[in-house]
């Protein structure tokens, strides 16, 4: 009954409401980048959603595309603006994900939808994060985000899968408010983002 119907609703209805609170600070931010990015604002790109099918997800662009020579992405933590640092630390660029949750794309509270060419490299456990809708923040998420390696970050995500509850989802939003405001796990060593995970070997 929770998953199935009073989850989407809630998503819904909790959704609509936060993007009415936060919209003063959206536009700001919008605003800020505008100016720093040179218009370039918004990232968008496919990730994969329910049962592995995929939906565009919408976030600030908190790093420039800065090349090298070759013509290689730079670090994350060189391409990383300084208005895209706070915003990355402050989590405001998952925001704009409350229109994927609106959408039906997403909820509130799930694993976090990762890349597309990561779907082949899952083993059958690890797959099974794809059996619920991806979430703005998880399980994984509270218990060290990009600090812990792929195989705990999975662990925690299947976990979540298979004992997901109002409760749990309540707890989950509340260590997230604690976490953002602490500023915990936000980067890896040097990373602005986790490495790329490439699959068991």
């Amino acid at each position: 009954m929770y998953v199935r119907f009073i989850k989407p609703l809630g998503d819904c209805i909790l959704s609509f409401f936060l993007l009415i609170v936060f919209s003063p600070l959206l536009l700001l931010i919008f605003s800020i980048l505008f100016y720093e990015n040179k218009g370039s604002i918004l990232f968008v790109q496919k990730r994969p959603g329910l049962n592995g099918k995929s939906f565009v997800i919408i976030k600030f662009k908190t790093m420039i595309d800065a090349y090298d020579d070759e013509g290689n992405l730079l670090p994350d933590h060189i391409r990383l603006t300084k208005t895209g640092k706070l915003v990355r630390g402050l989590s405001i660029d998952e925001l704009l994900q409350l229109v994927n949750v609106i959408k039906g794309d997403m909820s509130l509270v799930g694993p976090r939808p990762l890349m597309m060419q990561y779907l082949s490299r899952y083993d059958p456990e690890q797959a099974k994060r794809h059996n619920v809708k991806p979430g703005i923040t998880g399980w994984a998420q509270v218990n060290g985000r990009n600090t812990i390696s792929w195989e705990e970050k999975f662990r925690l995500d299947v976990e979540y899968v298979e004992t997901q509850s109002f409760w749990l989802d309540m707890k989950i939003i509340a260590m997230t408010i604690k976490n953002v405001i602490q500023r915990k796990g936000i980067s890896s060593d040097d990373h602005a983002t986790m490495e790329e995970f490439m699959g068991k070997e």
